[in-house]
This record gives structure tokens, sequence and C-alpha cells, in this order.
């Protein structure tokens, strides 16, 4: 790789492994997952980044290429042979159940939003951008964005409290 390229790629993965970190986590819901197809998606990246012209196409193709490997692993994993056994499966302990009910109040919660409100939380929370990046992008005053996230938040706490206890969710 050219010395150039090379900068500019890891400038690049220094910048903007938490985000795709982030993405991996939404998409495997796994964190040693997530980690490995990072890892892959950063790879394939690094073989096409001279060919890579737009700055601001470069997250996008390393997000395609992350939600691509996923999907390639979900269909091989879905093509394994099943086996009966003499023994039923084991069963999902209550924690799964748990998750999955937070998930569900989660995404319900989120709906009850307004669009706008949902942008700011998803760009601050899920992307990490800082409120200025959020401002500059949406074109409005930090404040605003301030504003909306307090909101935002305050809403949530209203109509969702069992939120409020969780610390990590995912």
């Amino acid at each position: 790789m050219d010395p150039g390229f090379e900068a500019d790629f890891r400038k690049f993965v220094v910048d903007r492994s938490g985000a795709l970190f982030r993405t991996a986590y939404l998409l495997t819901g796994d964190r040693h997952t997530a980690e490995d197809l990072v890892q892959s998606a950063l790879v394939k990246t690094a073989a096409k980044w001279h060919s890579l012209r737009d700055p601001a196409a470069i997250e996008g193709y390393v997000r395609r290429v992350m939600y691509h490997e996923q999907v390639s692993w979900w269909r091989r994993r879905s093509r394994v042979a099943e086996v009966s056994t003499g023994q039923p499966p084991e069963r999902i302990d209550a924690g799964h159940a748990d998750v999955a009910d937070l998930r569900l109040v989660m995404r319900a919660a989120l709906a009850r939003l307004t669009p706008r409100q949902r942008t700011m939380l998803v760009l601050r929370y899920f992307e990490d951008l800082s409120e200025t990046e959020i401002a500059r992008l949406l074109g409005v005053r930090v404040g605003s964005v301030r504003s909306q996230i307090y909101r935002s938040l305050e809403r949530l706490k209203k109509t969702a409290p069992e939120l409020t206890t969780v610390r990590e969710f995912g």
C-alpha cells in the first residue's frame, strides 16, 4: 500500500472505528462477532483503498461490506444441516427474554418520539457524532441539538421508565 494511502487509511480507522463497531454490533448482536466483522470489512476496504476516490463514500462502502459479510455469514449458517438428538435443546435463560422485552420497549418508546428527536438520538448515541457535528449536518444551531436531545431523553424517561434502570442496552 502506498504510504500516502496508508496514512489516510490509518486516520480513517482511528476516526471511525468506534462508529463502525457500533454498527457491526447492531448487525450481529455480539461484541466479539462485531469486532471480527469490523476487522474483516476494514481488510477488504484496505485492499480497495486506492480505488476509493470520494472520501464521503468510504464509510458507506465499509458499512455495505459489513452488511454483506453479515448476510453471507447468516446464509452460510442457515444451511447447516440439523441433527436430531435424543435430548431436547437447552432452554434460553430468562436474561435473553428480559433483553428482548427491553428491546421491544425501546423500539416502542423511540417510535413515540418525533422524527427529529429520533434522528438526533441516533446520530448522537448510535453514530457517536458530537453535538457540533450534528448541528453542522442538520443545518441547525448547537443549542437546538442540545435541547432536542434533552427533550428526547426526558420524553423517553416518561414514556418508558423501565429504560432508565438499564445501564447498558444490548
